[in-house]
């Protein structure tokens, strides 16, 4: 027995001293009840724990998921549990020790303005936390060109962002991405400025939407379709027609290399609305329109998407009307009669009064005036003595 003992003794005495700040390697026995992961010290006869936040870097790492029993890991020593050698552990950390070796390597590799592509692991109040082997940061100022109201959209992502302080005595890792995206920026303005010009038609992808438009990323560069440029239909607002990540032809309207702006037009890629017009209202076709603008020479009625015709007062009323508004109001539904049409020019006459009856007085007015055109024929006729023709010889002929 004493026999047994001493072997025992010589066996704990041989096995190697830990300590605090080793880096040793565990075999992985099993997982407690707490997800913590109960490992073999190799060499020592011993156990330790890993728990679950000094598995990774990544919050949402599961290491219940991604290790099993037999893997064996290098860890670091933070911290030993209980006091005797035979019943002791130890706290041991999978994290601490990547880390270590990652601020080794990073600092040996890296300077600042170098660029990293780097994935997010966490949003924080006040920007990203990324995974550099080390945690860095994102402050929220430096993650885009523009103010960003929900950094949540990034969580997942991989980002390319430029080192801007590196300091592994604080761990203290500070990155920005607006630095890279100012750079890509410059370059992709060079690129499409020299590659597209006014009148060409491109493709792009919608970016983003405002009130008043639509931004057309076209290669790192947006370009702006104003909300009057999207459809020759009216469109109160661009989500009404367009979704963001959509592709769509645009025309491009005007250049500013120096402001970086560039305008747009989707409805100028369509068949413009004037280019069927003849066929679908020809002269002395009955449409039904919308009055659209009032002025004081007339009315313009839009009779289809984009194609609005001018009523002129004189057209609008067989009665006299001193102007338009008196009998029209803007929105209202009318029949017009097309009097004229000319897709070249973009230019529709209408009438309103075409399509409606002549008053009766109006009626007896024309007949007068008929009547003394015919007396007055008589009256012209008679002068001339020269023919001898009598009132009654005048008469007679008429009469026949």
């Amino acid at each position: 027995m004493n026999e047994e003992n001493n072997e025992l003794l010589a066996a704990l005495d041989a096995a190697a001293e830990i300590n605090v700040g080793d880096i040793v390697k565990g075999e992985v026995l099993a997982f407690d009840d707490q997800r913590q992961a109960i490992v073999g010290i190799q060499g020592t006869g011993v156990e330790g724990v890993i728990p679950g936040r000094e598995y990774s870097n990544n919050p949402d790492a599961d290491m219940t998921a991604e290790l099993k029993i037999g893997d064996v890991l290098d860890l670091v020593v933070t911290r030993k549990i209980g006091s005797d050698k035979e019943g002791g552990s130890y706290l041991l950390s999978k994290k601490r020790l990547e880390v270590r070796k990652a601020w080794e390597n990073l600092e040996k590799d890296h300077k600042p303005g170098d660029i990293l592509e780097v994935p997010v692991i966490q949003v924080v109040r006040g920007g990203l936390v990324v995974d550099a082997g080390v945690r860095g940061f994102i402050p929220a100022s430096m993650i885009e060109n523009r103010f960003v109201s929900d950094l949540n959209q990034y969580k997942g992502q991989t980002v390319r962002a430029e080192i801007v302080e590196i300091d592994p005595a604080d761990n203290r890792l500070i990155l920005s991405r607006r630095a890279v995206l100012s750079a890509e920026h410059s370059a992709a303005i060079e690129k499409v400025f020299g590659e597209i010009s006014v009148n060409d038609v491109v493709e792009g992808k919608v970016a983003r939407m405002t009130d008043f438009g639509a931004f057309i990323d076209l290669g790192g560069v947006d370009g702006l379709v104003h909300v009057s440029e999207i459809s020759y239909d009216r469109v109160s607002k661009p989500s009404d027609v367009l979704s963001v990540g959509e592709t769509v032809k645009v025309k491009v309207l005007a250049m500013d290399a120096e402001k970086q702006r560039i305008s747009l037009s989707i409805k100028q890629t369509q068949p413009g609305p004037w280019e069927k017009i003849a066929q679908d209202a020809p002269e002395g076709s009955i449409l039904e329109g919308t009055v659209k603008r009032l002025t004081d020479f007339g009315a313009f009625v839009e009779v289809a998407a984009g194609v609005e015709g001018l009523v002129h007062i004189s057209q609008i009323s067989h009665n006299h009307i001193d102007a338009p508004s008196d009998v029209l109001k803007s929105g209202e539904s009318v029949k017009v009669k097309v009097l004229s049409v000319d897709p070249a020019a973009q230019r529709l006459s209408l009438s309103i009064k075409a399509l409606e009856e002549r008053p009766a007085a109006q009626k007896a007015e024309k007949s007068e005036d008929n009547s003394s055109a015919s007396s007055s024929d008589i009256k012209n006729y008679t002068s001339d003595d020269e023919e001898g023709f009598t009132i009654g010889d005048i008469l007679g002929d008429l009469n026949k």
